[in-house]
């Protein structure tokens, strides 16, 4: 086969699959549109919850990550229907993030963030905190089981920067 040829073919398949993955780098990542990823994310949203009306927050819980590659509290109990206010501290000397997820979709994003390392978030599910930087996520945890969080800055969540919340009935 002529090697232009499967140039061109592979530009046309996976050029659009790169600039949907991509996304919006402005405003993150985002995918809305008809298409299946969207659904799925919306799924997988529901059963972490979703963002929380910053007028509505039951507490403040402050969560620090440093270069030690972990978070502090790396586990943090709530209840089904709370609305937290994570208080994130970057206290390293590297960029850190915390992004809330199931480890699935952490993993894919984490592996995302290895091809496309200066990638820009805008979700409400993720701060993105240069070193001394703090920032915030709001967000009500609807219904009970485990909601994961991670680094997911290349080699970071491989590290061990990852935690848990624990959400109770």
């Amino acid at each position: 086969m002529n090697k232009k040829y499967i140039v061109g073919l592979l530009m046309v398949g996976v050029f659009p699959v790169m600039a949907l993955a991509a996304g919006n780098h402005s405003s993150g990542h985002d995918m809305k549109g008809n298409d299946m990823s969207s659904m799925h994310k919306e799924e997988q949203s529901a059963m972490i919850g979703k963002p929380g009306n910053p007028a509505k927050v039951d507490r403040t819980v402050e969560v620090s990550m440093d270069d030690n590659m972990r978070f502090t509290p790396a586990s943090i109990g709530v209840k089904a229907g709370e609305t937290i206010r994570f208080f994130v501290k970057n206290t390293g000397k590297a960029q850190h993030e915390m992004v809330l997820g199931d480890l699935k979709s952490l993993k894919e994003h984490a592996e995302m963030m290895r091809s496309m390392p200066n990638m820009q978030h805008g979700e409400p599910n993720m701060i993105n905190l240069k070193p001394g930087q703090r920032g915030g996520i709001v967000w009500e945890f609807t219904q009970a089981g485990t909601v994961d969080f991670a680094c997911t800055i290349p080699g970071h969540m491989e590290s061990g920067m990852v935690g848990k919340v624990a959400v109770s009935q």
